[in-house]
């Protein structure tokens, strides 16, 4: 939006002040001169160059225009038979600055990133002889401008620009330069659009404003001689033209203007503009658009629009009809439509609200069914239960009925009925702006109620039914107090004028209650000031006022209103605040012989004589003394300040008085003593004594109702209000509550059974503005404007944490559904994730610029689906919605929502989002243009759309569980909608608010509904059941919320009355092994024993039992201690070595499993390996080449895998380094750069380990089958062969750990195998396997005793003793837990220190560091933000990494001293000395002895060399982290380059196998990729270009050598799948997954041809060879094909340089029936073959596993070769006859997914199998050359050399 300086428009040249040349600079030939025809001043820029002459703003290249109106209006006029040229500079949100040029010298469009360029198009004047002769050809149009040029109104929408042609959003306008040749009168920005053929007048008779279109302003307009109109005399050009949402190739003429005119008829002959397929980029972000601009089947049956907001009414039960709407006269007049209006009763009803809706015609229709008309169901689906709030214009009115049951009173819009004693509410709905005043007659049968506002009206209320009796206009701009005469016939009310002066108007009731109408009797203007007024009681045509200054008696006579002042005397400068008559009824005195009470804020009560017009006495009552209170009768000579009273109320026997004090007293009339007094929160504003003289009604200024019982001197509160708006609630459905937050600066938390407050919490120097309850916790979230996120422990009363990642005010707050996640978002754009598995929150992530600045606050800000997977919000600009992975805030999808609007020229924004229920995976968005779009939420795809929705924009909405109804809020509305749209008239109004709605939602049981805004409203939600559901909970009005109901309060409660302090949580696994008594043995001074050896074989009771009850092959005992003490276990059976170094891998061996506590849920560590998931399997045959027969040899891995924990080694005395990559262990030589490649699993490598003298490494993989154990190699590091394999763990190794004398070596099954494995490494058998009943994370011997080693798991650290006698081996064990006031922790990471001392790192980010002598944890300190998964020690440095993505280096030289002084140490002397930020979460590290050097590996994919004494971080490995898509080599085969899923495009050097450059695209995924061929003149670096398509259908074409893009087409909707160029590389052939081919130009970046022959499935490959000219009888040097995942492959022949593209071959080939969608079947792939030309080779899913071969020439298959799996990838080799097929693909049964490398000697059919895989090979590319190949395997590359090709 613009600012506000610059609307609504700005003078470019007025506001720069062109003419002094101060901000502008010109150049050459620029002068200004005066033009006859525009009668005015233009500047003429001229010159035989247009560079040459210009006129530019601003001055010079560093400075910035700053105008952000969307509009630019430029009136030039090109010179006749000249060219010109204007470059516009335009910044966008990202701060990217692109040039917009037009210039009618260029011939064609052209675009890069960050330039645009348009021809544009001089038109010349209607009729004239070259305006006929140029309607040709349209290229005839381009060039210099003609004779007759005419001066022209250029409109440019750069929004749309921007949009559509570059894919980004508008910022504003940074420079403008006007270059030779042209005439220029001025510029203009706005955010409207200007139609420059449009008048004033008429403008405003077509209401074009409400169009958003406006007349030229006269400064900027040309002139137009009288008879004449404007488009015969100018041009107009609006670019792009009005709600295109297709680009564009040039700027030209094609319609008279946007408004004004007549239809011009163009001539058949002359082409406009044509679509560009080049860049719609509008495309880029959705795949909406061929929705959108598609045709829709439109429903036969409209809705009813409503002309008005309908009229909700209140009326006692009965039938139900329709009722007329009202007098048009009031109609006329903007009376507000009432029931009452045609002075009638309203017909009874049920006691619902009924809702009046208003056709476009004069006639009033019921919005339900009538006649044939279907409409929601039932009528009403809302009932209005209770609302939650007092006052709203004022605090002071509230009035007992006659009866003293009731009290009625204003909530803003509403009035109010509350029986005291059921508390139960009745409403009189109809007012439109809040009530200002109330009044009762004598008898409480008529009720008066004024509204406030400048259409001030008042009502009259038949208060026993609630039926309003009459409304009409008070001619006063508001009333401030109305009065009702004892018998109702008489009513005053007294008010301002439109000029400020106050008026006092008397009307006459007599006739309503009889159908009458209300008429007025007198009215006066009067300057003084009147608080109160009163008709006396015993005389209807007599009144009494007091103010400021005075008091007044009034009188009507013969329809005048008269007055007279009081005498005050020395009283006359009071302030006088209220006013009350003498009660009672004396005999011998007249009626008006009473006696007045006035009260004034100085603390003055006067008493006046009514009869004679003179005051009595005055009495000043003072605050109270010591003992009583002390008042002065008539003096008042007291010193001090007297008590401010607000409010007297008289009874016969006593008085009340309301004081500013606070305190409601009573006294006695003559006030000599307070009788009873009752103090309040905040001043007193009025009181009101009952008519039985029992209680004392008392209202104050905060809000607050309540009454004081005189008898019991009992006070009770009736109700409590916000002082303010409220802005957001939250309802929790466990213990019933509800928090509200509002702009009063308080957090209250209700009671919804008895809506009553149970808290109230104050921010004093804070507005809270958001608010969230724990779905599962008495836990309550408030989001402050200070940028704060508070919790609070609602069972504790207390503040539990403060967040402080936000720095501005909180936007949005809520927990996810499941409690596991808290999100937090600020005005500034700011996104936090918080972890609330703890009771204190702790954050996990934190993203900047992601949530829509401009949107604003609002409850709806951030939303949660149903079952806590996603997450979306309004984000990053308020055009686009973004749904994020709710867990780790990744992004999912984003939707541009500006470009769903076609019909308006404004862009449309988002303002509110609601997920659907989750079996419908949709997403709701309220636009600005008062629509609802329903989006899927995988794909983005608009499902539907509502409109329109309210008249407004929709500030809330929320839809119900199980997804039937919908609920809107907009303006002062609520709707209820049926979902699915099925009727003639989906929804239903209710109206009650007289503030905006700020949020609307359901309760958690579905049986009410909440809405806020000025004040809190229950509903009761009446919706009929569903089909097929029970009807015993049909959403009743008497729901469990409610008193007397089923589940009521009383039931709600706990038996004990008292609160749990927190829930108890559920097991994260199953219950022990054994059940375990204490085996320390008294006066041992070890902390480690043993336990009796009788005591174990007898499995005492009390004591301990076997492992496995009568197993008599059980391993270990297994004992833990109920108090945490230790855990003892003995082997009970040795087992034998599994391993034989002579025996195949895969053969059978006796293993003993140990029970265990199986816990399959994931501990909340990302330490904790997790294998990635793979469909494919091991093959089952495998033809192993003969020794020294290979064709292949693996060269090179690229790659690392960062899932892997702790799977790099590195010895920094020997030098030996290695690391895994899938299931291969790379050995790298760090100084000659070169690989050894040991090859011994078959699956994900998880650990390694590395022996202290670095002989020996351990490696660890998941099982081969279902049926075997993890994978254990040990390997001989100096030969690199595997010596032996173990097989012990069922489902994956965690971490390994050799003794530190390498007798021993301990192996850590994850959280599903929950086994400590200890293995002798001379003989490799397994000496003892110990089950622990929770996950442990990390393992570590001591370096100080080979007998010591420990892990860490679930908040605690078990310390373990090795006791050998023998060959029997004892381990002991003691679990020490953490420190409590880390909380329920996850302790991660481990490491040794110096003397005694282990580190620990936690999930929550602290260090904690424990003696191992006494086994306890002395100190912790806070490390990091994160969770610590990496700890190094060495002498006095401690390294950590975290998941924050930095290693830290700390100084503990201090620590040994610190343990001496035990829980008293602190952390103070722990210093930080360096920190690193790398590319990912740290998963391995490895350092020197001195911790000055060493490697790290990050989940990136990446090993980082670093040096602390340098502070540098260096790169030593690198690879892609998701997916690879695509490997290709270099024509001159020295690099090679591969493309991933993370959107980025790497280029390696083949000699080293570094990374060179790398190219990254954001939040994108990179699908396909083709290097660019060499061309006829000579290799050179200049012309190295790859050329990337990606998932939002660009391609992206790279330089290599200038490591820069070059060039960014759009030619696809779709995501790219395969991409090649031309043999000549002139063109790019691209497919994408519709299944369409274009063809793109990568010097002018435009699309020349697009082949649809394959449309609806995706394109799998492409690719171009050479042929003779005429080979196959058609014309053309190229030969390409195409290939579909339906199997099917056409065959062209092309010569792009003349346009030509035949087809030659179409080939479909046959398929059993498989499973459905074609996703789920093996690809089809084609090639060329290079041996045999003219013949392809296909494979695919078909009748056989086999590869064919097709000949063009016989149009027939020549040969088969069959296969051992149907194929994932296919490359042919161009030396040799051979043929490399991957298999794996991921199908279903019946087709294999075998992991396979095969090569295919042709025409022997030979064929050899290479292992190396861990997953799919689905993809294997040749070099050029034939020497080498490239395959890849999820995100592993390997290289393979061909030594004998």
């Amino acid at each position: 939006m613009a600012a506000a300086w610059q609307r609504p428009y700005l003078n470019v040249f007025k506001h720069f002040r062109v003419e002094e040349w101060k901000r502008s600079a010109r150049e050459g030939d620029v002068t200004a001169l005066t033009d006859a025809r525009l009668k005015g001043t233009v500047y003429r820029i001229r010159s035989s160059v247009p560079a040459s002459s210009y006129l530019q703003l601003p001055r010079t290249g560093t400075q910035s225009l700053g105008l952000v109106g969307r509009y630019l209006y430029l009136l030039f006029r090109p010179m006749p038979h000249k060219h010109f040229v204007v470059h516009l500079d335009v910044a966008t949100e990202e701060n990217q600055v692109v040039r917009i040029s037009f210039s009618n010298l260029f011939k064609e469009f052209k675009s890069t990133a960050t330039w645009l360029q348009f021809p544009f198009v001089c038109g010349a004047a209607d009729g004239s002889a070259c305006n006929r002769t140029t309607r040709t050809s349209r290229r005839d149009l381009m060039g210099a401008a003609p004779a007759d040029v005419r001066w022209t109104c250029l409109v440019l929408d750069l929004h749309s620009i921007l949009s559509l042609y570059v894919n980004r959003c508008y910022s504003h306008l940074k420079s403008i330069k006007l270059c030779s040749n042209l005439l220029v009168k001025n510029l203009c920005t706005s955010d409207l659009v200007f139609d420059p053929g449009v008048t004033f007048s008429e403008a405003r008779q077509a209401n074009l404003a409400c169009r958003g279109v406006a007349p030229m302003p006269r400064e900027m307009a040309f002139p137009v001689p009288k008879g004449e109109k404007w488009h015969n005399l100018y041009d107009y050009i609006r670019f792009p033209s009005e709600g295109s949402k297709l680009a564009y190739d040039s700027i030209q003429k094609s319609c008279p203007g946007p408004v004004a005119g007549g239809q011009v008829l163009e001539d058949p002959v002359h082409q406009l503009p044509q679509p560009v397929t080049l860049t719609k980029a509008v495309r880029d972000r959705l795949s909406l658009i061929h929705q959108i601009t598609s045709p829709k089947a439109m429903p036969h049956r409209c809705p009813v629009m409503t002309k008005s907001i309908p009229e909700v009414h209140l009326a006692a039960p009965g039938p139900l009809r329709a009722v007329p709407a009202g007098d048009k006269e009031l109609e006329k007049d903007k009376r507000p439509h009432s029931v009452g209006d045609a002075g009638q009763s309203p017909a009874v009803s049920d006691g619902g609200i009924h809702v009046y809706a208003y056709q476009r015609s004069e006639q009033s229709i019921r919005a339900i069914r009538t006649g044939s008309q279907e409409g929601l169901l039932p009528d009403p689906i809302l009932k209005l239960r209770t609302i939650i709030g007092f006052g709203g214009c004022s605090t002071k009115w509230a009035l007992w009925t006659r009866n003293n049951t009731a009290v009625v009173y204003p909530c803003h819009a509403v009035i109010v009925t509350l029986q005291i004693q059921t508390r139960e509410q009745r409403f009189f709905i109809g007012h439109t702006d809040k009530v200002s005043a109330l009044a009762f007659n004598g008898n409480s049968t008529l009720l008066a109620s004024a509204q406030a506002g400048p259409l001030s009206v008042v009502r009259l209320w038949d208060f026993p039914t609630g039926s309003c009796l009459s409304v009409f206009k008070t001619h006063v701009h508001s009333l401030l107090s109305l009065s009702f005469s004892y018998s109702g016939a008489i009513l005053c009310g007294v008010g301002k004028d439109g000029h400020g002066k106050t008026t006092v108007v008397v009307w006459n009731a007599a006739q309503v209650t009889r159908g009458g109408e209300v008429a007025m009797l007198a009215k006066a203007h009067t300057d003084v000031d009147i608080r109160a007024l009163k008709i006396a009681f015993f005389d209807d045509t007599r009144m009494v006022s007091c103010g400021r200054d005075n008091i007044r008696l009034w009188r009507v006579r013969s329809g005048v209103l008269h007055s007279c002042p009081v005498n005050l005397g020395e009283y006359h400068s009071l302030e006088f605040t209220d006013l009350a008559f003498e009660e009672g009824h004396v005999a011998e005195r007249e009626p008006e012989d009473r006696t007045l009470f006035v009260c004034s804020k100085s603390g003055h009560i006067l008493e006046v004589d009514y009869k004679n017009v003179c005051m009595r006495s005055a009495r000043r009552l003072l605050p109270a003394q010591p003992r009583g209170c002390q008042q002065l009768d008539k003096t008042g000579g007291a010193a001090g300040p007297g008590i401010a009273i607000n409010s007297i109320s008289v009874s016969s026997t006593f008085c009340a008085t309301g004081s500013e004090d606070g305190y409601l007293r009573l006294w006695p009339l003559d006030f000599s003593a307070v009788i009873l007094e009752a103090e309040h929160e905040g001043p007193v504003s009025s009181v009101c004594i009952s008519l039985d003289n029992r209680k004392v009604l008392c209202t104050t200024i905060n809000g607050n109702l309540g009454y004081l019982d005189i008898q019991s001197r009992d006070y009770n509160t009736l109700m409590r209000s916000h002082e303010d708006s409220i802005l957001a609630f939250s309802v929790e459905g466990i213990w019933k509550q509800m928090a509200t937050v509002s702009q009063d600066n308080t957090i209250r938390v209700w009671d919804l059974v008895s809506m009553q407050q149970l808290y109230d919490f104050t921010a004093a120097e804070e507005m809270p503005c958001a608010v969230a309850f724990h779905p599962t916790q008495q836990i309550l979230a408030c989001g402050f404007d200070s940028g704060m996120v508070r919790t609070f422990s609602l069972a504790a009363s207390s503040l539990l944490v403060e967040h402080k990642q936000h720095r501005t005010m909180i936007t949005g707050l809520t927990f996810s559904p499941d409690g596991i996640f808290m999100f937090s978002s600020c005005l500034q754009g700011t996104l936090a994730l918080y972890s609330c598995k703890a009771q204190k929150s702790h954050v996990l992530r934190v993203l900047g610029n992601v949530v829509a600045q401009d949107a604003g606050n609002s409850s709806d800000a951030l939303v949660v689906s149903g079952d806590s997977r996603l997450m979306a919000f309004v984000g990053p600009s308020k055009y686009v919605v973004t749904v994020m992975e709710a867990c780790s805030l990744d992004e999912l999808l984003k939707v541009d929502i500006s470009i769903l609007n076609l019909n308006t020229r404004a862009s449309d924004s988002a303002v509110r989002v609601c997920f659907a229920p989750v079996p419908r995976g949709e997403l709701l968005v309220s636009t600005s243009s008062n629509k609802i779009l329903v989006l899927d939420t995988k794909t983005g795809r608009l499902v539907r759309e509502v409109s329109p929705v309210h008249k407004l924009s929709c500030s809330s909405l929320a839809l119900s569980k199980d997804g039937r109804y919908l609920l809107t809020a907009g303006d002062k509305v609520i709707k209820v909608w049926d979902y699915q749209m099925r009727f003639d008239i989906n929804f239903q109004v209710y109206i009650g608010h007289s503030e905006p709605v700020r949020q609307v939602s359901f309760t958690p049981d579905q049986g009410h509904v909440i809405s806020v805004g000025d004040a809190i409203f229950l509903w009761d939600f009446l919706a009929l059941p569903a089909e097929g559901s029970p009807p015993a909970r049909a959403h009743s009005s008497e729901s469990d919320l409610l008193p007397g109901a089923e589940g009521s309060s009383e039931k709600l409660k706990d038996a004990s009355e008292t609160p749990r302090q927190t829930v108890p949580l559920p097991l994260l696994s199953s219950p022990p092994c054994l059940d375990v008594g204490s085996v320390h043995q008294a006066g041992c001074p070890s902390i480690f024993s043993e336990s009796d050896k009788e005591e174990e074989e007898a499995g005492l009771p009390g004591s301990s039992r076997m492992v496995a009850k009568g197993d008599k092959d059980a391993l270990v005992l297994v004992m833990e201690s109920v108090r945490n003490e230790e855990l003892v276990v003995r082997p009970k059976v040795r087992q034998e070595s599994s391993r034989s170094p002579g025996e195949p891998a895969n053969e059978s061996r006796k293993e003993t499993k140990s029970p265990k506590s199986q816990c399959s849920i994931r501990p909340d560590s990302y330490r904790h390996f997790t294998p990635r998931f793979k469909a494919s399997v091991l093959p089952q045959s495998f033809l192993s080449p003969p020794a020294g027969s290979e064709v292949l040899k693996l060269k090179a891995v690229i790659g690392y895998n960062g899932n892997g924990r702790g799977n790099m080694v590195w010895n920094p005395d020997t030098g030996f380094f290695a690391y895994t990559c899938g299931c291969i262990i790379v050995v790298e030589d760090l100084h000659l750069g070169s690989q050894n490649h040991w090859l011994g699993h078959a699956e994900e490598i998880s650990t390694l380990a590395v022996s202290h003298d670095a002989q020996v490494l351990a490696s660890a993989s998941g099982k081969r089958n279902e049926d075997s154990h993890c994978q254990i190699c040990i390997w001989n590091v100096q030969r690199g062969v595997c010596t032996a394999s173990l097989f012990h763990h069922e489902t994956q190794v965690q971490a390994m750990a050799f003794s530190q004398d390498d007798r021993f070596l301990v192996t850590l099954g994850d959280y599903s195998d929950q086994t400590v494995a200890l293995w002798n490494t001379c003989t490799y058998e397994l000496v003892s396997s110990t089950c622990i009943s929770e996950p442990v994370h990390d393992v570590a011997f001591s370096p100080f005793s080979q007998r010591e080693l420990a892990c860490v798991g679930k908040g605690a650290v078990m310390f373990w003793l090795l006791e050998q006698q023998g060959d029997d081996v004892n381990l002991k064990v003691h679990r020490a837990p953490a420190p409590d006031l880390l909380g329920l922790v996850e302790l991660t990471s481990l490491c040794y220190g110096a003397d005694t001392i282990l580190y620990s790192g936690t999930n929550s980010g602290q260090i904690c560091v424990w003696d191992t002598e006494t086994n306890h944890c002395f100190m912790t300190w806070e490390a990091d933000e994160g969770e610590i998964g990496v700890l190094v020690c060495r002498h006095n440095r401690l390294m950590s990494g975290s998941n924050t993505k930095r290693i830290r280096l700390w100084a503990v030289a201090t620590v040994p001293e610190l343990k001496l002084k035990g829980p008293d140490a602190r952390s103070s002397s722990v210093l930080l000395e360096h920190e690193i930020t790398l590319d990912g979460t740290i998963v391995s590290a490895a350092f020197d002895d001195s911790l000055d050097m060493g490697i790290v590996g990050t989940t990136a994919g990446t090993l980082w060399y670093i040096n602390w004494t340098e502070s540098t971080s260096i790169r030593l490995i690198s690879g892609h982290k998701n997916k690879v898509t695509e490997v290709c080599f270099s024509p001159d085969e020295t690099h090679c380059a591969t493309c991933g899923e993370d959107g980025s495009v790497r280029i390696w050097t083949l000699g080293s196998m570094e990374l060179v450059v790398q190219f990254q695209v954001l939040n994108q995924s990179c699908q396909c990729m083709a290097w660019k061929p060499c061309p006829v003149i000579a290799w050179g670096a200049e012309s190295q270009h790859v050329a990337a398509g990606y998932s939002d259908g660009t391609i992206r074409v790279f330089s290599i050598s200038r490591t820069e893009m070059e060039l960014k087409m759009h030619p696809h909707a779709v995501a790219l799948t395969a991409i090649s160029y031309s043999t000549d590389g002139e063109m790019i052939l691209s497919g994408d997954k519709d299944g369409l081919v274009a063809v793109s130009s990568p010097h002018t970046g435009m699309t020349i041809r697009i082949l649809t022959d394959h449309k609806g499935s995706p394109i799998t490959v492409l690719q171009c060879t050479r042929k003779q000219y005429r080979d196959f009888g058609v014309e053309g040097s190229e030969l390409w094909l195409a290939t579909s995942l339906d199997r099917r492959v056409s065959v062209w022949a092309s010569d792009w340089l003349k346009d030509k593209c035949e087809l030659l071959d179409w080939l479909s080939f046959p398929a059993p029936a498989g499973p459905e969608g074609l996703s789920s079947l093996p690809p089809s792939l084609a090639a060329f073959c290079p041996w045999e030309p003219g013949t392809l080779v296909y494979v695919g899913f078909g009748m056989q596993k086999e590869a064919l071969f097709y000949s063009l020439c016989k149009k027939q298959v020549v040969e088969k070769i069959s296969l051992p799996y149907f194929a994932t990838s296919l490359s042919l080799s161009p030396a040799a006859h051979l043929i490399a097929v991957g298999f794996g693909g991921t199908s279903p049964p019946p087709f294999p997914a075998e992991r396979l490398l095969r090569l295919l000697c042709c025409p022997a059919r030979d064929a050899q199998d290479y292992a190396g895989h861990d997953d799919v090979v689905h993809l294997c590319r040749f070099a050029p050359s034939g020497h080498r190949l490239l395959t890849a395997s999820h995100s592993a590359v390997l290289v393979w050399e061909l030594p004998g090709s």
